[in-house]
């Protein structure tokens, strides 16, 4: 079903439970680098306790072929917000840092000003990482613009980049809460590193992830007071990406070391998000969505040998990496009521889609310059029987710029390998990966997701299939059908 057909159906609509009822309150939870086997629930052999990500799969449904549409922070971010691949922005390879100037193109469309047209009061939350003011190097001193009270976010709190780039400060709609007075030299331990430079006199990296929560739980509760209003709460969270720094009272909770405790705080933060829903009376109209912005980090290979926990499952590769495991990431879902409870789905959904599926179940029209790589994933949430997939293929993008796309059983990797992050050659032995020298790689997900057995030189129609189509994706600016 084309992605605009459910325009203007709301839950109950959707539901086929009778007469519409208003649109959800939508929250939106994305973690940074968490890992699909990060989980217990994704994966049996987790070493890390995750109890409320459990619960929250328990009580809605669980997507084991989710991906974000980048292995990187910032294209991601990009892609959740306008519902538009990032390589179609000056954004070809990488990420932003702290200091860079926005990304998102002056009236473009995001899930934001979508929903706030619709009525929806926007907030966001958390890592931004998509560049601020339009000057070559931000200057923290002036008004923060434009940023996300121009994106759409009629409030936004938060950090300007990933934990570990300076500066090291809180920024609150345009305006930075608490200057830089000093700076810290940085820290270089694997995994506990942030780089050097600017830091706030309240700013304490160990406390970030537990503000941000207890600025969502506030957000929450001051929404349930105004029911009459839908609300829209971005929350990209900063954790579990490096510095690893779990607060003492979570210190030891895992079996997989300093990293594993960190997932367990990330773990907490979304309990507490799960119970306000609940005890502010929210949950039943609130479709809650969590899950992360690309695949582990490279520490990932070094936890297997120490600690025996596989950040990336079953999956090959991690952040930044073509493998499935760059970018095939967690993604869980609920609506009480609504979503049927403890389900699972192998819909190939992609996060650029929760652009179209916010106008969907809000009513919304999308422009045609919005949404360009955005499928309406309603259906699959809500446990629909469909002949066929929602999304013709998905493309996957790097950290160096090269591109996977997806489309059924088969990914075709337009590069001689998937890896961006290097591979231990003891983890290549241990997984029975060889390689190789050919131009590109190609795998039957169904037959091999693990992604050993390369079939570029045995099925050149697919490849060719798969290259002409992502070409044409590049050519005409857009992945969905126009309306």
């Amino acid at each position: 079903m084309h992605r605009r057909e459910f325009l203007g159906v709301t839950a109950a609509g959707l539901a086929g439970k009778g007469a519409v009822q208003a649109p959800p309150n939508i929250v939106f939870i994305l973690t940074d680098d968490l890992g699909y086997g990060d989980i217990a629930c994704q994966n049996p052999e987790s070493k890390i306790p995750t109890p409320n990500l459990d619960r929250l799969a328990g009580q809605g449904v669980r997507f084991t072929d989710a991906h974000s549409p980048s292995a990187v922070c910032t294209p991601t971010r990009y892609g959740v917000l306008t519902g538009r691949y990032s390589w179609r922005s000056r954004l070809k390879s990488g990420v932003l840092e702290g200091y860079s100037p926005n990304l998102i193109e002056p009236g473009r469309p995001t899930v934001a000003s979508v929903l706030k047209s619709r009525g929806y009061y926007t907030g966001g939350i958390g890592k931004w990482h998509l560049g601020l003011g339009d000057r070559e190097k931000t200057d923290f001193t002036r008004p923060l613009r434009p940023g996300p009270v121009d994106h759409g976010f009629d409030y936004y709190f938060g950090i300007p980049a990933s934990l570990d780039m300076p500066p090291y400060l809180y920024l609150e709609n345009e305006r930075v809460v608490e200057q830089p007075t000093s700076t810290t030299p940085g820290k270089q331990e694997s995994g506990v590193f942030w780089r050097g430079g600017p830091v706030a006199p309240s700013f304490q990296f160990d406390q970030v992830l537990s503000t941000l929560t207890g600025k969502a739980v506030r957000f929450l509760r001051d929404r349930a007071a105004k029911p009459a209003q839908p609300f829209f709460l971005y929350l990209p969270l900063t954790g579990p990406h490096t510095p690893w720094v779990p607060r003492k009272e979570f210190l030891g909770r895992s079996k997989a070391g300093i990293y594993g405790d960190f997932v367990c705080e990330v773990d907490w933060a979304a309990g507490e998000i799960l119970n306000t829903l609940d005890q502010a009376g929210l949950s039943s109209n609130t479709l809650l969505i969590f899950t992360s912005d690309n695949g582990p980090e490279r520490y990932a290979y070094e936890r297997i040998p120490e600690f025996g926990h596989y950040s990336m499952g079953s999956l090959r590769g991690v952040k930044r990496d073509a493998w499935e495991g760059g970018h095939r990431v967690p993604f869980l879902a609920r609506w009480p009521g609504t979503i049927r409870a403890g389900g699972t789905s192998s819909e190939t959904i992609c996060l650029t889609d929760l652009m179209a599926t916010a106008a969907a179940l809000s009513g919304a029209k999308l422009p045609d310059n919005g949404g360009e790589d955005s499928y309406n994933i309603a259906p699959a949430l809500l446990g629909e029987k469909r002949p066929a997939p929602i999304r013709e293929a998905t493309v996957s993008h790097t950290a160096n710029g090269e591109f996977a796309i997806r489309q059924g059983e088969w990914v075709f990797i337009d590069a001689p390998t998937g890896m961006n992050t290097k591979e231990p050659e003891w983890f290549r032995k241990q997984r029975g990966y060889t390689l190789h020298s050919l131009a590109g790689e190609l795998y039957n997900l169904t037959q091999d997701p693990a992604e050993r057995k390369n079939l570029y030189a045995d099925r050149p129609d697919v490849v060719g299939k798969l290259k002409a189509l992502l070409e044409r994706y590049k050519r005409e600016g857009r992945s969905v059908p126009r309306a």
